[in-house]
């Protein structure tokens, strides 16, 4: 979940920011360097090789999580720019595309438009996206046209809402008052309103006029993604916000005045919308193994393609970089710094290290050099290593590059719904996501007592590599040993009840749950997690080039067994909760 730092302390940021003297960046040489060493903030490196190299990552991050992707939002047009890249690769390196209709893409996504709409109260007609804003609800709009409004109260004031009897075939009617227990205009939960009045009509919230400029255009007109439907949904309550001028003219009166369970008058009017495919993509590619009859078994590796985009409210990179790594050691991960811890002696003093290597400089964009990109190259690297290998594993390799995985695992979802190979040819899925820290200066996570982690020499988390076959989780741990890598595996984040449940976060678990068994190899979290800190000159490029090799020797090893891998647990239910 996107968590952007507060508006107030990215101004002040910004402000404090851009009174510093910029001083002169010295930037070293093209060449790949230790991590200790200030990597550059652009770098074109040389043509990749067969060798999975700390060097070739470097020339594919600093192209794939260029602030030309524009942080590569599932459903964007900056997504599709990533996944040509990939494909791009893909090709000159001779894999067979293995998406639809013959090409390296499959396409997952879609997003509703508006179609129509109409509002009409007490014969006063009001005008969409300025004074009401309907939002789709991922199924079928209910109609409303005729029905009465009923006040449910402050949005907020949940223990005050009226009976389910009260409000079915109705337009309940909510009032907004931000601030009251924390509540911000962006913090209503639409899908929780809808299961409390789900026999509604519909359900309107007075929000509008507490919104910035601009918000309704960029919120509210263009809907979320979502995986395409199967088939039809059931119709769940319309649902839309209003000013308060139209609020008070469904009830006849201010919403100061009303009282939960209060009748308004009757509403007339309709909502639409119609579903378009959106952008973003799943790229599918397979090499094919050397046994005749084994090469109908996939070893899956994969990474997703997305990132969270970018954002409107630019702010002083290293300003942003050094209150992280103190206020909020674990990035996203954490709750928001507060606005005064701008102004602590600590988040200055850091800043001025910083900036005895670069100027200031504003940035909005969330490059996503970790996460995931570096997963996306790691399996690039892994790709050409095995396209340009003298013997090809006997079973084939799938790999395949997930979008969507920061809106809730979209495209890996989708995929595994509708794989473009047997989904039980599937012998195995390798999971990457973000391999390109773990230093002794970052923050990886939290233990099951919730102290906190450190990187260090090795490090690496493994994430349910023994959920469903006991066999896989010792080859890893086999692996390591026999080609000496030395990795310090770290299994604290694969405990049963732990607060951060990874094993449910990421692409992986689609698979998992059709039984497929998985292992999840990332470095861990850090400050710059889910921030726009994210960047190419911050990764440790041979530890993500050590993680790509381990990946690539299991990969091998897997693929050459002379039986599938052994799944000795119980399978989840493919359509239940994930724990």
């Amino acid at each position: 979940m996107i968590r952007p730092l507060p508006a107030m302390l990215l101004l002040a940021l910004s402000v404090a920011s851009a009174q510093d003297t910029p001083r002169a960046r010295s930037l070293p040489s093209r060449k790949p360097q230790a991590r200790t060493a200030l990597l550059p903030l652009k770098y074109v490196g040389p043509p990749t090789t067969a060798a999975i190299s700390a060097g070739d990552l470097m020339t594919r991050l600093y192209k794939f999580a260029d602030d030309s992707m524009m942080g590569r939002l599932a459903g964007t047009p900056w997504n599709d720019k990533a996944t040509d890249y990939i494909a791009s690769e893909l090709s000159r390196l001779g894999l067979r595309p293995a998406g639809e209709n013959g090409t390296f893409f499959q396409q997952p996504l879609e997003r509703s438009e508006l179609a129509s709409a109409a509002l009409t109260v007490n014969g006063n007609a009001y005008e969409v996206w300025k004074d009401y804003a309907p939002r789709e609800q991922g199924g079928g709009a209910r109609a409303y046209d005729s029905a009465s409004v009923v006040f449910a109260g402050t949005y907020s004031d949940t223990a005050n809402y009226p009976p389910s009897s009260a409000i079915a075939g109705k337009i309940v009617l909510l009032a907004f008052k931000p601030g009251f227990n924390g509540i911000s205009y962006s913090s209503i939960d639409r899908a929780q309103l809808t299961a409390r009045f789900h026999d509604a009509a519909a359900i309107v919230v007075a929000q509008l006029d507490y919104v910035p400029p601009g918000f309704v255009d960029l919120a509210y007109r263009s809907s979320a993604v979502r995986v395409k439907h199967d088939g039809p949904s059931a119709p769940l309550p319309s649902f839309f916000y209003v000013t308060n001028a139209v609020a008070a003219d469904m009830m006849g009166a201010t919403l100061d005045a009303a009282t939960p369970g209060q009748a308004g008058r009757t509403v007339r009017g309709h909502t639409t919308f119609r579903a378009v495919v959106a952008p973003g993509r799943n790229v599918v590619a397979v090499l094919e193994g050397s046994d005749p009859t084994l090469k109908g078994q996939y070893v899956a590796i994969g990474a997703h393609n997305d990132h969270i985009g970018f954002n409107h409210a630019p702010a002083e990179h290293d300003s942003i970089k050094a209150l992280m790594k103190i206020a909020s050691p674990q990035g996203g991960e954490d709750d928001p710094p507060p606005a005064e811890a701008g102004a602590d002696p600590a988040v200055r003093k850091a800043i001025d290290a910083l900036r005895k290597h670069a100027p200031a400089r504003l940035d909005s964009i969330y490059n996503g050099a970790d996460d995931d990109g570096s997963g996306t190259v790691g399996v690039l690297e892994i790709a050409e290593a095995f396209a340009h290998a003298k013997a090809r594993p006997k079973r084939s390799l799938l790999f395949v590059f997930h979008v969507g995985e920061e809106e809730g695992m979209l495209g890996s979802g989708y995929f595994v719904d509708h794989p473009t190979v047997a989904r039980d040819s599937i012998v195995a899925q390798l999971n990457i996501d973000m391999i390109g820290r773990g230093g002794a200066d970052d923050i990886t996570g939290k233990d099951l007592q919730g102290r906190l982690l450190h990187g260090g020499p090795g490090y690496l988390q493994l994430i349910g590599s023994r959920r469903l076959s006991t066999e896989l989780g010792d080859l890893i741990e086999k692996v390591n040993g026999d080609r000496k890598l030395g990795f310090r595996f770290d299994y604290s984040l694969d405990a049963n009840g732990h607060s951060q449940n990874i094993y449910c976060r990421s692409d992986h678990y689609s698979y998992a749950r059709h039984g497929i068994p998985i292992v999840f190899f990332t470095t861990g979290g850090h400050a710059d997690y889910h921030q726009v800190t994210d960047e190419p000159q911050y990764i440790d490029y041979a530890r993500a080039a050590n993680v790509s090799s381990l990946v690539y020797d299991a990969a091998r090893r897997i693929a050459n067994l002379d039986h599938r891998i052994v799944v000795d647990k119980a399978k989840p239910d493919p359509r239940g909760g994930c724990q």
